[in-house]
């Protein structure tokens, strides 16, 4: 048990409250799995109580929250609330990893197999797919994430037609790339496409794929930079790595981390899925902010947005840059024509 179970929940811990005996009142303290045992400290970081997993019985099986003592004492009690399901399926699957080394009738021994299992079922359900995409999301390097992107690209443009690729619009929007880098560092990649999404949209690995109705339809740079800073604020609230993992489910992430690639069908159903669905809306004062800190006047997003101003008074009453001295140019007027004609018209 010490070298399968137990070793897997050395750095798990829950807040619970825990009772010396009947007569003491209850501590807010926290719990954490040790070398057989499970240690109890309260807020001071001063240990309370050390019980033995081998020894520990739960009061109430099924009810919340779960209340646990040291087997012939039920005196002093642990209490772990619903929320801390990670640290209570921990817990059973540990008493039930005990339970079946000990000699049991052929009844009890069923029924504490069938527990143990239910509880790793339980927790390879609730705790393991989240562990995993955070693990993945820490461990996956940029250049992997990049290809990715690229990859997850090569599904989009079924639908978006190939990257435009005019030189002279080329070379303006790698100026915008430099004007408006993005805050995770590393140089931005500005992609231009005919149609497929709406708006901008961030690729896991930095890129961002634009729209060319932001680039065609409008007289100014400052409608598409307010579109990437959208989509520089939703990768940042959301990685686009973890959203794709999130759909892919659990054995994709598994399949990432041993081998480094994701399954064509998740990309292709991840591409499918992001152009059918609008982008998420960003907070008036998210946007703000970043207009604040990307240097651009937000007005016209704002009426680009909602032609009325209706729906977008917050950025326009609240423009960084309205009534003071206006921000650096995005790009030149020269540049942002030769933009507008890197699809070729």
């Amino acid at each position: 048990m010490k070298k399968t179970a137990l070793t897997r929940y050395q750095r798990l811990e829950a807040a619970g409250l825990w009772r010396a005996n009947p007569d003491a009142q209850r501590v807010d303290v926290i719990v954490s799995v040790g070398e057989a045992t499970l240690t109890i400290t309260d807020m001071r970081e001063r240990v309370q109580a050390h019980w033995s997993i081998a020894a520990v019985a739960r009061a109430n099986p099924g009810q919340y929250p779960a209340i646990y003592n040291p087997d012939g004492d039920p005196g002093e009690t642990l209490e772990l609330a619903e929320d801390e399901a990670d640290m209570i399926a921990a817990i059973e699957t540990l008493r039930g990893a005990v339970a079946r080394q000990r000699p049991k009738p052929g009844r009890l021994r069923l029924v504490g197999m069938l527990a143990s299992v239910a509880a790793v079922a339980a927790l390879v359900l609730f705790w393991l797919p989240g562990a995993a995409r955070q693990h993945a999301l820490e461990v996956v390097p940029m250049v992997k994430r990049a290809e990715i992107g690229r990859a997850l690209l090569g599904h989009l443009q079924r639908v978006t037609g190939p990257v435009c690729e005019g030189p002279g619009g080329a070379a303006a929007l790698a100026q915008l790339a430099r004007r408006l880098p993005s805050r995770a560092g590393g140089a931005a990649e500005f992609l231009v496409v005919r149609g497929g999404i709406e708006g901008a949209l961030r690729l896991p690995g930095g890129a961002v794929l634009i729209n060319t109705d932001l680039v065609e339809d409008h007289n100014e740079p400052d409608v598409l930079a307010g579109h990437i800073i959208a989509a520089y604020l939703r990768a940042e609230a959301h990685d686009p790595l973890s959203k794709l993992l999130e759909e892919g489910g659990l054995s994709a992430t598994l399949r990432l981390l041993a081998t480094g690639l994701l399954p064509d069908d998740v990309l292709r159903a991840h591409a499918e899925r992001l152009m059918r669905d609008a982008p998420e809306a960003v907070a008036p004062d998210a946007m703000l902010a970043g207009f604040a800190q990307w240097q651009v006047r937000a007005r016209p997003y704002a009426y680009a947005e909602d032609i009325t101003g209706e729906t977008t008074v917050t950025l326009i009453e609240a423009d960084p840059f309205a009534g003071t001295a206006p921000p650096p140019p995005l790009l030149s007027d020269a540049d942002w024509l030769r933009l507008q004609e890197i699809c070729g018209g």
